[in-house]
């Protein structure tokens, strides 16, 4: 009886650090992939603005709409909608290894689009959420 009892406590314990550690904040880096689970890298706005301003070759892919591309957009960004991302990436994008940032309106379909490419093969995906927060000139 006395083994059952501490089974019992040693396992409501272990439950008990499981929980915490599993509801444990990760220190404002939401948006850090350590182990690469998802497939492609999430940066934010400023990461993606170095990139763009460095001489490192990269494809600017925005997920949105026709209508919100046409509303304004990052400079030297194409279009390919989310919906669209299986049917055109292969045409549009030939290399699977080139460095890749996505970006939408709010950063929802940018993952969607990010996790597609990652499917199809593409190797060198950052997705960095979206236009609402890119602090920078757009083009109209």
């Amino acid at each position: 009886m006395r083994k059952l009892r501490r089974f019992t406590i040693m396992l409501l314990i272990s439950l008990s650090l499981f929980g915490l550690c599993a509801c444990q904040s990760d220190g404002g880096n939401a948006n850090v992939d350590a182990d690469n689970t998802l497939g492609y890298e999430q940066i934010d706005a400023h990461k993606a603005k170095e990139i763009m301003d460095s001489n490192e070759e990269y494809v600017l892919v925005d997920a949105r709409t026709y209508e919100e591309f046409a509303s304004g957009h990052i400079k030297g960004a194409i279009l390919i909608p989310e919906y669209e991302i299986a049917g055109r990436a292969e045409l549009e994008l030939p290399d699977k290894n080139a460095l890749i940032l996505v970006y939408c309106r709010s950063g929802r379909r940018s993952k969607i689009a990010s996790e597609e490419l990652v499917n199809l093969g593409y190797t060198n995906v950052k997705e960095f959420g979206g236009i609402i927060d890119w602090p920078y000139e757009v083009v109209k």
